[in-house]
């Protein structure tokens, strides 16, 4: 009988809320889906950072969570009394697990695998059931001052509206501004906000308002004193996740760059969302590798184009040629060619090339770039990241190696780095068949990088090359005449095999990529 009572005593508030309660709860609404869609977004963005594969991780990311939402809506049938109690203390403990979320997930990674997942999975969950129990709870509040059918109507469109504000803010603002790690914590802080504004309004529905309040205002605290310790924070983290010291990191919108120096031997390395694009000690052995065979084959060589290469180190190995009159150098992010040509360290490693009369940078994309009218160029060399995600895919593509063959003139040649034929013998050979079916003859060669292995390569070009083709005369400190002799022999455990071809239609290199670096059996 008493609880009977208590829940029509509740009913009956609901019904005398006045204008600005409504509007608190309407805008309650808007801000939890704007908090919902972003901490989806912030897990998904970290374990592709992390693990990789963007579109698996995006996948599982949004997919469990609306599995978690419908298990939290399912949930909420069983409250019935004080919703707006539970409504209150489901944002206190959604704005703490939410705002530790990335930070979490870059602590559990360093350890071991398997506990990524399990946090990973943990979080997504649990966020995804929390925010499944808030918006019926605020529903049912709102139908006992109005009809069902505007009270369903206001909540759909609001809840529509957040999604939206925050899938637009994660990427232009969040992200660029305060990086994985503060993003998360400034999201908590907005979910402590919504609380908190809640607790004064409806103070007098509330159980204990008092503890409540102070339990939230103390939260908040803490959360504030987090995001302002974001940037170390992100340090140790990072610090964690690479085991040298950082000494350079930004978020851009296209990728993480990280900068690190060993404690050891002062070993130094660049990465890109986690991967490492090279280390200074014998990074020399790949550009060198990438750019001077296809340089070094007799015919003119007046105009180059360079897709990818940022730290400019390619750059530094086509600038040995005087005959060489202009050079194009197209990568997607001005941070990077902006980094790499102040940087002290990196500036004096690639000779300071991308500051260099004859180079001229277009920060593009590579695919857009080439898919449109202008010069036409002797060589192009492609030195882009390995295609761990499905916007490098496509520069790995049948159509884009197409598009790249209209853009060179008739005797041009193109040259692309391609993976380990070693770690990833499906994926390099896959490269090779690709650039065939683009109606090129293509010389596939290797050579031994210690940062990387055995690393691979594919010349394109208009007729088929042989080793004797290539007459390397500008210096050097490891590549010569009788190293590409033996460079296109490979052992029987990296020959070539069956691979698929890779286009935009059936983007098949990825996933492949990705399967081989998991060791999943092809």
């Amino acid at each position: 009988m008493n609880n009977a009572n208590e829940i029509k005593k509740d009913l009956d508030n609901y019904q005398q809320l006045n204008r600005k309660q409504l509007f608190i709860l309407l805008l309650s609404i808007l801000i939890v889906a704007l908090c919902a869609i972003t901490y989806q977004l912030i897990i998904g963005t970290v374990s592709s950072y992390l693990i990789g594969n963007s579109v698996y991780q995006f996948s599982m990311t949004i997919g469990l969570f609306m599995f978690a939402m419908g298990v939290g809506s399912f949930l909420s049938k069983g409250i019935i009394r004080n919703l707006i109690s539970n409504f209150v203390f489901i944002e206190v403990v959604l704005a703490v697990i939410g705002g530790l979320s990335s930070l979490l997930l870059f602590m559990a990674f360093p350890l071991i695998t398997a506990l990524y997942t399990i946090v990973m999975y943990a979080l997504i969950l649990i966020i995804g059931t929390l925010v499944g129990l808030e918006l019926p709870l605020l529903t049912r509040i709102l139908t006992h001052k109005e009809s069902i059918r505007h009270s369903i109507a206001d909540v759909m469109s609001l809840d529509y509206v957040g999604a939206l504000i925050g899938a637009v803010i994660f990427p232009l603002f969040l992200l660029p501004q305060l990086g994985l790690v503060r993003s998360s914590f400034a999201i908590g802080l907005i979910n402590m906000g919504v609380a908190i504004i809640n607790i004064h309004f409806f103070r007098v529905h509330l159980q204990r308002p008092r503890l409540m309040a102070t339990v939230s205002v103390s939260l908040l605290g803490v959360l504030i004193i987090l995001t302002i310790m974001g940037t170390r924070l992100t340090s140790f983290a990072e610090n964690n996740l690479y085991f040298d010291q950082v000494i350079f990191k930004q978020q851009t919108p296209y990728q993480r760059i990280v900068y690190t120096k060993s404690y050891v031997d002062g070993e130094k390395r660049l990465y890109l969302d986690g991967h490492v694009q090279f280390c200074d000690r014998d990074e020399y052995r790949y550009h060198e590798a990438l750019v001077h065979p296809v340089m070094s084959v007799p015919g003119p060589r007046d105009t180059i184009l360079i897709l990818g290469g940022g730290d400019g180190l390619a750059a530094r190995e086509v600038l040995k040629y005087a005959d060489v009159k202009r050079i194009h150098l197209v990568d997607i992010d001005p941070a990077i060619t902006g980094f790499c040509s102040r940087f002290p360290g990196i500036a004096k490693l690639n000779q300071g090339s991308l500051t260099h009369p004859k180079l001229e940078i277009f920060n593009q994309d590579a695919f857009t770039f080439m898919n449109q009218k202008g010069i036409l160029y002797d060589k192009v060399i492609i030195d882009l990241p390995d295609p761990h995600n499905e916007a490098l895919n496509k520069l790995y593509s049948r159509e884009f190696y197409k598009i790249i063959k209209m853009r060179m003139k008739p005797h041009g040649m193109l040259v692309s780095q391609s993976a380990s034929p070693f770690y990833t013998r499906n994926t390099y050979w896959s490269i090779a068949r690709t650039i065939e079916e683009a109606t090129f003859a293509v010389f596939s060669y290797q050579v031994t990088i210690p940062t990387f292995g055995i690393w691979g390569f594919h010349i394109g070009a208009s007729t088929q090359l042989s080793p004797g083709d290539f007459d390397i005369q500008v210096a050097t400190r490891y590549l010569n005449n009788q190293t590409m002799q033996t460079a296109s022999v490979f052992g029987r455990d990296i020959d070539r095999i069956d691979a698929p071809v890779n286009s935009l239609m059936d983007p098949k290199l990825y996933m492949l990529y990705v399967r081989e670096l998991r060791g999943d059996p092809i």
